[in-house]
Parts: C-alpha cells; structure tokens; sequence
C-alpha cells in the first residue's frame, strides 16, 4: 500500500526518460512509480490537486541559513536612505534594555541608499556606550562605532568606522560566539521560509569559520535541529576553509590539512550531511571588494583579495588534495582567474574527475573564462536574483563592457558548463521562482536589461533549480528529478512556469512543498 498517491497533476520530472505525469506514488518518503504504476494501488492518502503543477523540490545551493534567521529577528535600517533616520534606528535599538556588556546588532546596512558610508562619530552619538556593529548586507563589510574600535588590534584597517572583509572578521572575532539554542532557532526560522518558497534542499555557505561563521560548534546547532526533529528542509552544509588545519597524517594519504579526524565531503545522511569545502577568495559587488582585472567604472581600484594570492591558491590545492569537493567564492573576474588557476594546478597534481568543483557566484566571467569552466569541469553557482534587484547598480560600475558578463547564463550553458541556481539568502530574495524569470528575462525590478543575450529558456532555468542542484551538491542520485527510486521531495505550484507570461513565473503560488512525501514536516 502507497502512503501517498498525488493524482490530478501536471507533473514535470525533470526526468527525460519520463518529462509529464499526472499521478505520483510515495511509500516511506521515496517516489515508487508514476502514472500506469501506482494509479490502481491502494494509498493511505490520495490527494487529488485538481490541476495544479508539481515539480521537484527546489535546491538552493547557496544559503546562510543562520544569518537570515537571525537577521530576521534583528532591527533593520532598511529602507532608510537618510542618515538622521539611520541614527534613530540605533538610537531606539541601544536604548533596549540587554545585559551589562551586550553588543547592539543592526541589520539592512547598505552605503548605496545613503550616498556614502555612516561613521563611527556619528554612531557614537546614538550609541549610549553601547558596542554598535552594523552588517553590511552584502555579508563583507560593516560599520562599528568607537567602542569597537578601541578594542581591536592598531593595525586592523578601517575607514571612519567601516570595516571590510578580514578586517571586519578580526570585529567579530571580538565577539563570544551564538549559542547552538540561538542558532538552531535561526536556523529553522529561515528554514521555513524556504519551505514556503518551494524550496526542500538547501546547501549552507560556510560554517565553523571564515566571513560568516557564528561559532566554532555551528555544526552543533544543526545536529541539534536533527535530533529534535525540527530540522525543515534537507541542508548540507560547506565547512569554511579555515577550519582545516596541518595534520601529521600518514604520508601515503597525501592530506596535508584536513579537519578532525579527516571528517570531509560527504558525511552525514539524506537529512544532514558535509557537503563542499568553502574557501573565498574576493569580496562583493556591492561593497565594491569583488577582485576585478580592471577598476570599477568611475573608481580608481579593482576590489582585494581576502588573503595573499598564493596562500589562497594553496588553500585550494589542499582541500582538493585532502579528498573535498571546494566551492571557491570567486565574484571578480581576476578572483576567478585565481580559482581556475589553482584547481587546475590542483587537478595535475591529483586527478580527481568526478570532484565536481565550484565557483559560487561567478559574478564577472570574460569570455576567455568560460572555455576554462568548461574543461576543468567546474560548475557555476550563481545568484539570479541579484541582479534582478541590484542590477542597475552592478551595472553602472561594471559599465557597458563588462555588464553582460555578470551572472551570465547562456554563455556557460553553450559552453557545457552546468549553471545552479542559488540564492545567497538573505543577502537578497530567495525566492526560486523570481530568479527563474530573471534568467529568462534578465531584466532588473527597473525594467533594465541587463546581459539579455544571456537569457536562457524556462525550461533550462528550471534545471539549474532541480537538476543541476542536486549535481552539484551530489544528490543526482536522490533528488533533482521525480523519478522512482529518488526522494519524494516537491512542490506545488499554483500554475505552469512553462505556460505562463515570462512576467508572471514570480508571481506563482506556492500551494505546497513537501519533503519525505509528507507537507511542511520537520525531518525526523
């Protein structure tokens, strides 16, 4: 007997040998047939969704599910876009009552809306000596007041008060780190707003270290999800790559840094699992950090690395020696350069074929980088969505040249380069089915368009979503298609992507997402 019989649908698999079905059958959380072979058998549960489209569950292959969840529950200065109005938010936020000692957090930072960035002084006089720190919301920078800064070292570099990559990691150095309680409710708080989106796989970008690790024992805080049964959505996690560190392991395993007890890419189960190594190597577009070959338009400097080139590309040798698949965070085009050039070294000195790399982002690619994804094998995961709200911004300092290789779509698909959608939630939308429609349409929420020769079909949009997601994060044997024998992981949407106006492929209704063959269940 059939625990779940999903009947009366416009099913798209996602699976070629089998593209369109109608009915769906679940037993123990795994799809066991489709249409001729399940309709007859009995079922526990038939739901009839009298029309509706089922596709499989969205991955978002690039989340941080801790800082949306704890951003969510912090006071924002979003949207404000006059200074005055920024200070009152702080001012209100510093006049909570907190324990002696307690550092004020302040969300939705964002220099663009006011013109220029906030200072120290002027935090200062809001600030009732409190220690102000205030995320920038691209994850790469911050703004602090005095109180921050008489505690760090004198050779941290700042400007006024703003803060940006390594400098700004040694400020949160300052800091004891989140508790496992705090963070699993964050945590679950961001995972079901995925849900809600359509979305039953998440892979989170960087725990235990690096930009926007919240603690040493991060790890803890899933597990803890998972053994109370509160864990939304399948998540993989990415250890950054400061956590590895020199092990006297045995010669012949050829590991010169590992983890803890040589723990790497692919341990854990269907719910929770170690995915890819995370290693970044530049900052981002809207900080103006992402490493670029050529200056910003109208600035005098091309963006930082986030270490001394060399110490980065060795990083990257050593994780892929030590056995992990790396997601290498690569906005700018020279950041990118340097991650080719190191996996490629990397893969003459051990072969690995089936590794199956990643560049996350892969915001600036020339046209000479896109043969380079190609035969290194390495996927590209990139992040639709900002340019469908920051796209104007990105670009006019990218300017007219460069625009059309941002967030590229068509060009890596004619290139056999397998392009993932992901979100980088909450730095911006998260929503699947927006990003879907700017990758058909590649217009910004102006109207602008921005690259259109990069556009690329629904159909292949989708694929990027379900298919090439579960490739990356090697699932392709689980999840990505609603074949027999894969998780019964999906959702329902309100209306065909396929078959609707290009404008409205956002505004589909999310009626259900369900995970393990059951609705909005929290993994067991």
């Amino acid at each position: 007997m059939l625990c779940t019989r999903l009947t009366n649908a416009r099913v798209l698999t996602m699976d070629p040998e089998h593209p369109v079905a109608h009915d769906v059958g679940i037993w123990r959380g795994r799809i066991v047939g489709l249409d001729a072979a399940v309709t007859s058998l009995p079922a526990r549960e038939v739901v009839d969704l009298q029309g509706a489209t089922v596709l499989p569950g969205f991955i978002d292959s690039h989340v941080h599910l801790a800082w949306a969840g704890l951003k969510a529950n912090t006071p924002s200065i979003a949207p404000c876009e006059r200074v005055e109005d920024v200070l009152a938010v702080i001012a209100e936020a510093a006049a909570r009552p907190a324990v002696p000692g307690a550092w004020v957090d302040v969300a939705g930072y964002d220099q663009r809306a006011l013109g220029r960035h906030l200072t120290a002084a002027e935090i200062d006089r809001v600030s009732q000596g409190r220690k102000i720190f205030l995320m920038h919301d691209s994850g790469h920078a911050c703004v602090v007041n005095t109180a921050v800064l008489d505690l760090l070292p004198a050779d941290v570099p700042h400007q006024d008060g703003f803060l940006a990559e390594s400098a700004m990691t040694a400020v949160r150095r300052l800091r004891l780190p989140y508790s496992q309680e705090e963070l699993a409710d964050a945590i679950e708080r961001a995972g079901r707003t995925c849900l809600a989106e359509g979305i039953t796989a998440a892979a989170e970008a960087g725990i235990g270290g690096g930009l926007l690790g919240h603690s040493p024992v991060e790890l803890g805080a899933y597990q803890l999800l998972r053994d109370q049964g509160r864990l939304p959505l399948r998540v993989q996690l990415m250890a950054a790559g400061d956590t590895l560190r020199p092990r006297a392991a045995h010669r012949d395993d050829g590991i010169p840094r590992a983890l803890d007890l040589g723990l790497r890419t692919g341990f854990g189960d269907d719910w929770l699992s170690l995915g890819a190594l995370k290693i970044y190597t530049d900052g981002g577009m809207m900080a103006r950090t992402a490493a670029l070959t050529e200056p910003y338009e109208g600035m005098d400097h091309t963006g930082q690395f986030q270490d001394d080139p060399e110490r980065l590309a060795q990083l990257v040798v050593d994780g892929h020696l030590a056995g992990w698949q790396l997601a290498v965070h690569a906005i700018g085009d020279r950041a990118a350069d340097l991650a080719l050039d190191a996996l490629e070294r990397a893969q003459r000195l051990r072969p690995r074929p089936d590794a199956r790399h990643r560049v996350e982002h892969a915001g600036l690619i020339r046209p000479d980088q896109l043969p380079r994804f190609a035969r290194l094998g390495v996927s590209a995961v990139v992040q639709p969505n900002f340019l469908r709200y920051f796209g104007d911004d990105y670009a006019d300092v990218m300017g007219e040249r460069r625009a059309p290789w941002m967030y590229r779509g068509r060009g890596f698909l004619d290139h056999g380069v397998t392009l993932v959608g992901s979100s980088d939630r909450p730095v911006t939308d998260g929503s699947p089915l927006r990003a879907v429609q700017f990758m058909v349409e590649r217009a910004s929420t102006s109207g602008r368009a921005i690259g259109p020769d990069e556009g690329i079909t629904v159909d292949e949009a989708l694929h990027a979503y379900t298919v090439a997601g579960a490739y990356a994060c090697h699932w392709d044997d689980s999840a990505g298609s609603l074949t027999p024998g894969k998780r019964a992981d999906l959702v329902v949407l309100g209306d065909d992507p396929r078959r609707v106006d290009t404008s409205r492929i956002g505004d589909i209704e999310v009626v259900a997402t369900y995970v393990d063959g059951r609705t909005g269940k929290a993994g067991l």
